[in-house]
């Protein structure tokens, strides 16, 4: 994630800081997903991805120079959508539909992606249908945005494969990490302006 901001910031023209940058949301998303499965308080959870939302949003916007929501209230979208599925299985697919509708028309920075990636990665099985599902979902995506910057989240669900499910050690202090990088990267930019 830091590559990639420093690449959208100072080098906008170097695709390859975009192209490291982009294994960064899929593993977000296997974090949350893991986190939404293993955590007792789902929505302190939530409270917090919302917090941290409107606390960076400020932040993120005069960073990037955009009106767009952070990432934050994606994976709270996405949050949202994993509980609903996980309360009503009957209405899983409606609910993922809804929860991507719901992106695209709140523009959010992955859009309806980032809400199938969020569902492709809680139901991951290593299989070969699943592979089909997660290749066609980047295809999909490069195809209507026209630009192949997610195509090297391909490679991510080996790193998947590679963890043990159980509940690892808590990270809260990369909450603050957020917020924090990207007013550095605004300073840094400030400065040399």
């Amino acid at each position: 994630m830091l590559v990639d901001h420093i690449g959208v910031v100072f080098f906008p023209e170097a695709i390859g800081f975009r192209i490291i940058g982009r294994i960064s949301f899929p593993l977000f998303v296997w974090l949350l997903v893991q986190g939404e499965a293993h955590t007792k308080h789902v929505g302190r959870y939530g409270l917090r991805l919302a917090v941290l939302g409107v606390v960076s949003q400020p932040i993120y916007q005069v960073t990037f120079d955009t009106a767009r929501p952070n990432i934050l209230f994606e994976l709270l979208l996405g949050l949202i959508c994993l509980r609903l599925a996980r309360g009503f299985p009957r209405f899983q697919l409606p609910i993922w539909i809804g929860g991507a509708g719901l992106s695209e028309l709140l523009a959010m920075g992955y859009s309806s992606y980032g809400i199938g990636l969020i569902a492709l990665t809680r139901y991951y099985r290593p299989t070969v249908l699943w592979w089909l599902a997660w290749v066609g979902l980047h295809l999909v995506d490069a195809w209507i945005y026209g630009e192949p910057f997610q195509l090297p989240a391909l490679v991510v669900p080996l790193i998947f494969w590679l963890t043990n499910g159980e509940r690892g050690p808590k990270a809260r202090w990369f909450y603050a990490f957020y917020p924090g990088h990207l007013a550095l990267l605004w300073l840094i930019r400030q400065g040399l302006n």
